[in-house]
């Protein structure tokens, strides 16, 4: 049984290397009011068109999200940058 267990853990382990973690995505538009809770309610929406096909029929409103940075996704990261010096 210790066995077992041991070799459970370790193939649990093996599986878990080089796995890395979701990338948070913020997304430029937020719906609110409603069933979408308080403050800025559910910012999970990549265009205008999108949020308001959402909230249509409902009493929602959509709006950019105040937290959005665009430049975010366009830095450089470490791995992207040149290793040479201008």
């Amino acid at each position: 049984m210790r066995t077992t267990i041991w070799a459970l853990a370790l193939g649990c382990a093996t599986m878990m290397i080089g796995v890395h973690p979701a990338a948070a995505r913020d997304y430029p538009f937020c719906i609110s009011g409603c069933t979408f809770g308080s403050g800025l309610g559910d910012c999970s929406f990549s265009s205008y068109q999108q949020c308001e096909a959402t909230a249509s029929g409902l009493t929602a409103t959509c709006a950019p999200n105040p937290y959005y940075n665009a430049n975010a996704s366009m830095r450089a990261t470490p791995a992207r940058m040149s290793k040479r010096k201008l």
